[in-house]
């Protein structure tokens, strides 16, 4: 893209003797309206085939035929064209189109000021101060309504036929609903594909998070084409287990050690905690699941009678907590922890603070989708090490990744 030259810039700024960078602006605003304005007309000969002032070249029976004032937005503020008109109404301008009144690229800052957590309020203070254009709440609400096909087809996308590694998790919000405030849940689904790379599969907005709802999730993966999940990465949710079981039953599941770890805890004392803490360390960091049981039992010689419910946790977990020692470093720092998720939670939170409560379930679901892209452009890299990974994965699931290599 050029620039303009140095020396008409100076003189520009010879001949208007700006006093400051309001005037610069002013400058700026009327030029660009200029600009557009001639480009119009420029538009205009094209489509007639000859400049305004060489008739002699005419070869149409259609002329120029006056003008049509129009007002229209623009990042400099609002500002009134004269759109040229031809006499057999042929002309379609394609700098300013025909019914468009917004040239300023506005709606795209309002989804992306949106997707950051702004306020409608604020959005419509920030435009007004930035660009001039007075924006109502209501007028804001309906841009960001324009995202919501996009949403639907995002959400009902095809999907991979296989995930090595899908993460579940669920984040509580506010919502009014019928005239009452009801606490709902966002049912988030993480995969990690077979190339090693993360991506989201999908929102769901529902009631307060079970396990009904998740089998539904888990279901609707299916149908859009999910055939087979080597490990499910999830918390401990009553009953998750069972629907995982229910919609792909060759599939294990993984419970997050780090969740397990504050429940345990939950049941143990300050005093106790860094010395309760350094001796589990010894249990999930062991190098088989065998050795794994033996420090667990000697854990129990030592605190069992002190904190049974700590310990007893474990023991009737431990199917679902036991294929994390079946595995080497590179695997085991993936799905040891559901972290992946609780920082894309993390992410959410930020741009959800400013609302105490949603207005809708569509306004929560706009909101994290638009957070889910931006988050999503910053996932440029697979999983280090990915080649070992996968190929421990082959060997462990024999038949299962082969196909869709």
């Amino acid at each position: 893209m050029s620039t303009i030259p140095k020396n008409v810039i100076r003189e520009i700024i010879k001949e208007n003797d700006f006093k400051n960078p309001g005037e610069i602006y002013a400058y700026l605003r009327d030029g660009f309206k200029d600009i557009i304005q001639e480009m119009l007309e420029a538009e205009m000969d094209v489509n007639l085939g000859y400049d305004k002032n060489n008739v002699k070249n005419k070869q149409t029976d259609n002329y120029r035929n006056g003008h049509t004032q129009k007002t229209v937005k623009s990042q400099y503020g609002e500002f009134d064209l004269s759109i040229p008109r031809d006499k057999n109404g042929e002309f379609e301008p394609k700098i300013v189109p025909k019914y468009k009144r917004d040239i300023s690229g506005i709606e795209e800052k309002v989804i992306s000021l949106y997707s950051r957590g702004m306020s409608t309020r604020d959005i419509h203070d920030q435009i007004k101060d930035i660009y001039g254009i007075d924006l109502s709440a209501e007028m804001v609400s309906k841009i960001t309504e324009r995202i919501v096909p996009e949403i639907r087809e995002w959400q009902n996308r095809p999907l991979d036929p296989i995930y090595p590694f899908v993460f579940m998790d669920a984040i509580h919000y506010k919502i009014r609903d019928n005239g009452s405030v009801v606490s709902k849940a966002a049912y988030v689904v993480l995969g990690i594909s077979i190339e090693g790379n993360k991506d989201i599969l999908g929102i769901w907005i529902g009631e307060s998070e079970s396990s009904k709802f998740w089998l539904g999730v888990l279901n609707e993966l299916k149908n859009r084409g999910v055939d087979d999940v080597l490990v499910f990465c999830v918390d401990g949710l009553t009953g998750l287990k069972e629907a995982i079981s229910a919609a792909f039953p060759k599939s294990e599941i993984q419970r997050c050690i780090i969740h397990q770890l504050r429940n345990s805890f939950k049941y143990v004392s300050y005093k106790d905690s860094k010395a309760f803490s350094r001796d589990f360390k010894d249990v999930y960091t062991a190098a088989s699941e065998e050795l794994a049981l033996d420090k667990l039992y000697q854990l129990k010689d030592k605190w069992g009678k002190q904190y049974p419910f700590a310990i007893r946790s474990w023991e009737s977990n431990w199917d679902v907590l036991c294929p994390f020692f079946k595995y080497t470093e590179e695997v085991r720092k993936i799905i040891y922890t559901t972290n992946i998720i609780e920082g894309l939670h993390r992410q959410f939170r930020k741009v959800t603070k400013s609302k105490t409560v949603f207005p809708a379930d569509s306004a929560l679901e706009k909101m994290l989708y638009l957070a889910s892209l931006n988050v999503m452009k910053k996932w440029t890299q697979r999983y280090k090490n990915w080649d070992r990974v996968l190929s421990q994965l082959m060997i462990m699931y024999e038949g299962r990744l082969e196909p869709y290599l």
